[in-house]
């Protein structure tokens, strides 16, 4: 196991993290829940740095990398929804888009088949959604509004990575 995948996995971890401060009694626990999303975004990057830099890519990390942020997404995605901060159409349309994605990756993974590293409209999108989130978390009165842009470019990121999939996997035939 590798310093990136470690990392990966160490996202992981701050999911229940982020969740027990999102709904604990702290009275500044939304800026605690936004930190450890935070952290959890740096590790992110931290994590892809270092395995494309000292050549550690690995099928796992590619794998385990979009299933650790889509996983938290969801859990910052849920809590938002608990907490009424966003409504459950906005919820329902982040939530059918990441498990369609991880669902995907996982079957085509166990099917031998390449999956898309992260490319720049996935980071844009992961860059868009931490900023939707910050509104959102702290009351802006657009965030939503904002969210539902971010959404639709995020479908629009899935139907390229498809493709880019498609591609992929049709030159090693």
């Amino acid at each position: 196991m590798n310093l990136p995948n470690l990392l990966t996995l160490f996202r992981f971890t701050l999911i229940p993290v982020y969740l027990g401060l999102f709904f604990s009694d702290l009275s500044d626990r939304m800026a605690w829940a936004f930190g450890v999303l935070l952290l959890a975004g740096l590790t992110d990057v931290v994590d892809g740095y270092l395995a494309r830099r000292h050549s550690q890519v690995t099928q796992l990390g590619v794998m385990l990398d979009p299933l650790a942020d889509k996983l938290m997404m969801l859990a910052v995605f849920l809590s938002l929804l608990i907490s009424q901060k966003i409504s459950l159409t906005a919820a329902a349309a982040i939530f059918i888009r990441d498990l369609g994605m991880i669902i995907a990756s996982a079957f085509f993974h166990f099917r031998g088949k390449l999956t898309v590293p992260a490319n720049i409209m996935g980071k844009l999108t992961t860059i868009l959604y931490y900023i939707a989130l910050f509104l959102l978390m702290f009351g802006h009165s657009f965030g939503e509004e904002f969210l539902w842009g971010v959404i639709l470019f995020s479908f629009a990121t899935s139907f390229i990575y498809l493709f880019q999939f498609k591609l992929l996997n049709q030159r090693l035939m």
